[in-house]
């Protein structure tokens, strides 16, 4: 199964008051496992940048004003998720952007069916717990001591890892199917040794003489002892 972590960076928080996508980071899973293969893409976003917005991720007017318009990257975003699950940390938010971006070039919009919120799976398991993506990596022991800033691959990266725990971790030997690069064989190759086991006789049950007297002793100073109803 194919999946696609994907996380943004943005000038602000709502795309109607005219905040534009800044960056954009997608990692591949296929049967829940990284593949290696990114997308990661900085987008000029053809306006300031709030300072706010700056400290949190650290991209400036002046770095991003040399970097693409998101048309000119669109085309192969889209082929890159293709038609899989987004798995996104509060997916509503980039899935605005997302879909504002593509709305202005006229592309139709990707539909939240497709996403599955990592934030509302980290609710439902944790109640009442802190559900950020810190948080998270500390919980699950995921080292995101290089994460100083926001940044859409970084992010995408340890997501990755977060989600894998939030579905119950790694377990391996159980892919079903051969992932990429890894061949038909892959489930064969995690099959059982034959494990040789000493032979032992059985051991004998039954009392010995001793212990068939002593038990008897041990009756008779019992009063209507179960052993002796009929």
């Amino acid at each position: 199964m194919r999946e696609i972590v994907l996380d943004t960076e943005t000038t602000g928080f709502d795309p109607l008051s005219g905040h534009r996508l800044v960056e954009i980071g997608c990692v591949e899973l296929f049967n829940h496992l990284p593949t290696g293969e990114v997308f990661h893409r900085y987008c000029n976003p053809e306006r300031d940048m709030p300072e706010e917005a700056f400290k949190v991720h650290g991209l400036s007017v002046e770095f991003l004003s040399d970097k693409p318009l998101f048309a000119e990257i669109v085309a192969d975003f889209l082929e890159f998720i293709g038609d899989a699950p987004l798995v996104i940390h509060n997916a509503e938010f980039d899935m605005r952007f997302i879909n504002a971006e593509l709305a202005r070039l006229g592309f139709p919009a990707l539909p939240m069916s497709r996403s599955i919120d990592t934030v509302m799976m980290a609710r439902k398991k944790f109640p009442g717990a802190q559900a950020n993506l810190d948080a998270l990596c500390r919980r699950f022991e995921i080292d995101n001591t290089h994460r100083t800033k926001h940044g859409a691959l970084l992010d995408s990266e340890l997501l990755a890892e977060v989600y894998l725990q939030l579905i119950g971790g790694r377990q391996p030997g159980l892919e079903l199917g051969g992932g990429k690069g890894n061949g038909a064989g892959s489930a064969a190759s995690a099959s059982t040794q034959e494990v040789k086991r000493d032979f032992r006789e059985p051991r004998p049950h039954g009392p010995t003489e001793e212990e068939t007297a002593a038990h008897t002793a041990f009756v008779a100073k019992l009063k209507n002892a179960v052993w002796l109803r009929e």
